[in-house]
């Protein structure tokens, strides 16, 4: 890893001059899971050759999935072997049976060990049935074990929230064994998803430990998406703690890091380029370095003085294009013409300070949104704006969502249906029995799934109604791609693209809004965003498409920076009360809790950050609102 900064040339290594270890970024984790699959089977064959066993260090979660992916297809249509690879897997679940459908052992040989020719002999993974009174011993032989097979070669990592390599979360120490720990609670948080519940998820887990991945010859981390960058951030640029067991590895002397462009956009190098390198100055760097000064030193815009931006790596800024009295301008009057109450623009006036032009007026406007729900909870004032503007409204929803309805709220349904209709065309007796015997991590029939998908869409119909949407203007895609019963969903395809297409080719839509986050824990909303700019490609030769503008919103997980804002919709008190009050009418949604936060609902977050949002732009200087909603221009 020292090595690998030490090689680079002058420029570079000034520009990651607050980089501990060496991070490679991808433009996405397509292309990353490739290069590290690559690596990976350079050292397979590289070992063959010299009659060696190749010892690899396996990961699970999401991100090692595209490596295993492209691992699969190189067996398949290039003849990597695995006949003479040894595994040993980081970490598994305690208790879990193997063939639960969330223990790691299910999902190496979903992933991998069912699809190449590893001898099963060869395969290692920490065993989650064992008696507890076992597990020391159990760790004891696998660590031996791994000293027999000659040590790792290359250890493949992913990272938690928590800054956790393996189970190892913070306080792990350095020099710790394979042993059994206890889950962090924001860990336990981020699988309630997969599991259906907090309560289902288990509280301990066998993980091999920081000394034991410390030993592996050479280490790969990888991470993807936004919901990744700080703890990475933490990871390569803050000091080595045990409150961040990843930052241990600054200390390995062959590690790297793999990222997609989203992973490592907190890195100074991307976050604060001024910092580390000269720039060439254009109006979006100019906002950001303005407004970040501000949120430093707590100063609103108009307030900031030459000796503010000198003291601050920005004096060059302040030569080209100061003094500061007039960037402060420029950047209030940036932010001052981003903020409008019009969203879909204003009929009959000068747009040319607008971020929407007047005509042409109504517009059609077609709303895409991953889930039913992320429509009201990201954008729902904005659209009640749009509708009471005159502007025709369309919704379309991408997916069911019907993982996130309960087990409890289809017993409600099944109450009421019972009490008006004898004719309902699902056995109710049976769906009560499939839900009395159901067990923790088991997967929903196709009977309980399609129940669970008319509760989710009967009410997002209810929610546009409230906001005046008519019911001939809700669409459910039911995008193929999201119907797996699991968190884990399948790869998109062409139906699902087509899906999309079709109804942009039928709306002809003047404006596109469309979840632009990539950070929702469980991949949906990057899935549904994917298919969203496939279909852009599409239709792009076609004429509507000219006179159509993509806005995009962030989902419930994060709001975008002010500094990359391009629309900025203020929201008043009433306004706030009815996008409330229609994101209560998706009643199965209403106390689903925010990950990582005990005590805080997913709706009451939403809310909560669009009143954050506001404050914000206080502080900046700008007018006082009680919450703001943000947009970004998607160029397509």
């Amino acid at each position: 890893m020292k090595n690998n900064l030490k090689n680079l040339e002058v420029k570079e290594r000034l520009e990651r001059k607050f980089e501990k270890m060496f991070a490679e970024i991808y433009d996405d984790a397509d292309i990353a899971s490739k290069k590290v699959a690559g690596t990976i089977a350079s050292l397979i064959r590289k070992k063959n050759d010299a009659g060696e066993k190749c010892v690899l260090g396996l990961a699970t979660g999401s991100s090692p999935v595209g490596v295993y992916r492209e691992l699969v297809r190189m067996h398949k249509e290039e003849g990597l072997s695995f006949k003479n690879v040894i595994t040993f897997n980081l970490d598994e679940y305690f208790p879990i049976p193997k063939e639960h459908v969330q223990s790691y052992w299910y999902f190496m040989h979903e992933h991998l060990f069912n699809h190449v020719d590893i001898p099963r002999s060869n395969i290692h993974i920490p065993d989650g049935t064992i008696p507890e009174d076992e597990v020391y011993d159990f760790c004891q032989n696998y660590e031996t074990a791994i000293r027999e097979a000659g040590g790792i070669d290359l250890q493949i990592l992913g990272i938690g929230r928590t800054g956790h390599i393996g189970f190892n979360e913070p306080g792990s120490g350095i020099n710790s064994p394979t042993r059994m720990v206890t889950l962090d609670s924001l860990t336990i948080a981020d699988a309630a998803g997969d599991f259906h519940s907090q309560d289902n998820v288990p509280r301990k887990a066998i993980t091999m430990g920081v000394g034991t991945i410390m030993q592996a010859r050479k280490i790969i981390l990888m991470a993807w998406g936004e919901k990744k960058a700080s703890i990475i951030k933490k990871a390569i640029e803050g000091p080595v703690v045990d409150s961040v067991p990843a930052t241990y590895l600054q200390n390995h002397p062959d590690t790297t890091i793999i990222l997609d462009k989203e992973a490592g956009a907190e890195l100074t190098r991307f976050r604060t380029p001024w910092l580390v390198r000269d720039i060439q100055w254009n109006d979006r760097l100019i906002r950001k370095a303005t407004i970040w000064l501000c949120e430093k030193l707590d100063k609103p815009i108009l307030k900031l003085t030459n000796r503010d931006y000198n003291d601050n790596s920005l004096g060059d800024m302040v030569v080209s294009h100061g003094p500061a009295y007039d960037i402060n301008l420029r950047v209030f009057n940036m932010l001052q013409k981003s903020i409008t109450g019009w969203p879909g623009g204003k009929p009959n006036a000068d747009d040319s300070q607008r971020p929407e032009r007047a005509k042409p007026y109504p517009k059609r406007v077609l709303v895409f949104s991953p889930h039913p729900a992320d429509d009201m909870l990201a954008m729902g004032g904005t659209i009640n704006r749009l509708v009471q503007q005159g502007h025709e409204v369309f919704v379309g929803y991408q997916t069911s969502g019907n993982i996130a309805v309960t087990d409890d709220i289809v017993l409600r349904f099944l109450y009421f249906s019972e009490n008006v209709s004898h004719t309902l065309s699902v056995d109710i007796e049976a769906i009560r029995k499939e839900i009395a015997e159901k067990k923790p991590g088991d997967i929903d029939t196709s009977e309980m799934r399609r129940l669970k998908t008319f509760i989710r869409e009967a009410e997002a119909r209810l929610a546009c109604r409230f906001l005046g949407i008519p019911d001939d203007h809700i669409i459910f895609l039911r995008m193929p791609f999201y119907e797996t019963g699991t968190i884990k969903k399948y790869s998109l395809t062409q139906e699902d693209v087509n899906l999309i297409t079709e109804v942009m080719r039928k709306i002809r839509p003047h404006q596109i809004y469309a979840a632009g986050d990539l950070t929702d824990p469980h991949g949906t909303h990057r899935k549904c965003f994917d298919g969203i700019t496939k279909a852009l490609d599409e239709v792009k030769e076609e004429s509507w498409l000219s006179d159509c503008r993509v806005w995009l919103y962030h989902g419930t997980w994060k709001e975008w920076n002010i500094a990359d804002v391009d629309m900025a919709v203020p929201v008043s008190p009433d306004e706030l009360k009815k996008k409330r009050a229609a994101i209560f009418r998706h009643a199965s949604q209403k106390e689903i809790m925010f990950p990582g936060f005990d005590e805080i609902e997913i709706w009451r977050f939403a809310i909560e950050r669009n009143r954050d949002t506001a404050r914000k732009y206080d502080k900046l200087g700008m007018a006082e609102y009680e919450a703001v909603e943000l947009f970004v221009e998607y160029l397509k």
